[in-house]
């Protein structure tokens, strides 16, 4: 999406008790419901981006580690 400069921090570290691999499968809600998606996932990820882009993030990231390794809630 144009943004080569971020990069994921890949830490090999999780929270206990985190589902670490899911994959998304809405083929029961379109055999049940006959949900369609109205926005296919790049438009909706590009919308998603630009919407994003007119906020203001903090970075927690540190705090939070701290906070979970703390309480022993990281491996």
């Amino acid at each position: 999406m144009g943004k080569e400069y971020l990069r994921p921090e890949l830490t090999g570290k999780y929270r206990v008790g985190d589902i670490r691999h899911c994959f998304a499968d809405i083929s029961h809600a379109r055999a049940a419901l006959g949900y369609k998606p109205e926005v296919d996932l790049e438009n909706g990820l590009e919308e998603l981006a630009g919407w994003l882009e007119g906020q203001a993030a903090t970075d927690r990231v540190e705090q939070a580690s701290a906070e979970l390794a703390a309480r022993g809630l990281t491996v």
